[in-house]
């Protein structure tokens, strides 16, 4: 159990259970995407964790730029996304795949797939930790998982409450009052 601010958190995730997971994906990345033009594209501040884990699990050739979106205040999303940093990689001709800590609403990366398409990708996937099937309200359902979960609130592992958290090597969830 963890305490950040004002709210108390259990382990959900053990960083053995999570960095199994990434290694899975890693190789099923590999494999999908043996002979194409790779590029990750990595969704700060939240994916740092993922995608460095990830990437070392890459056993082909690619790239790795990042963007930063925002959509959350505290514990909730605030249900609009807004570009902070953009894309400054040239992704024509190029396979993305989008690298998120967590799919909730979809928001972020509908608006991602979006942009995408208006800078030319030859394919556009979403790789994603967690999944919130419950939560999901997007169109681009992400195309790799590590693990489906509830509605509850996580953090660790890269994902914050209030920008503490981040730094943990599990994930935890928000115990319940």
């Amino acid at each position: 159990m963890i305490r950040l601010n004002d709210r108390t958190f259990d382990v959900f995730l053990s960083e053995e259970e999570v960095l199994q997971q990434v290694r899975h994906l890693g190789v099923q990345l590999s494999r999908d995407y043996e002979g194409k033009e790779l590029i990750f594209l990595a969704i700060l501040n939240g994916s740092f964790m993922f995608a460095s884990d990830l990437l070392k699990q890459i056993s082909i050739p690619c790239e790795i730029s990042f963007v930063k979106m925002s959509s959350y205040s505290g514990t909730n999303s605030r249900g609009e996304v807004n570009e902070l940093l953009g894309i400054n990689s040239d992704i024509r001709g190029k396979h993305v795949v989008i690298i998120e800590d967590i799919v909730d609403s979809g928001l972020t990366v509908d608006k991602i797939h979006s942009l995408l398409g208006v800078h030319g990708a030859a394919s556009v996937k979403v790789c994603t930790l967690l999944f919130k099937p419950d939560a999901f309200l997007g169109k681009c359902k992400p195309d790799y998982i590590g693990f489906p979960i509830s509605n509850a609130f996580v953090v660790g592992y890269g994902l914050d409450y209030n920008e503490k958290g981040r730094n943990l090597s599990a994930i935890y969830q928000l115990k319940e009052s």
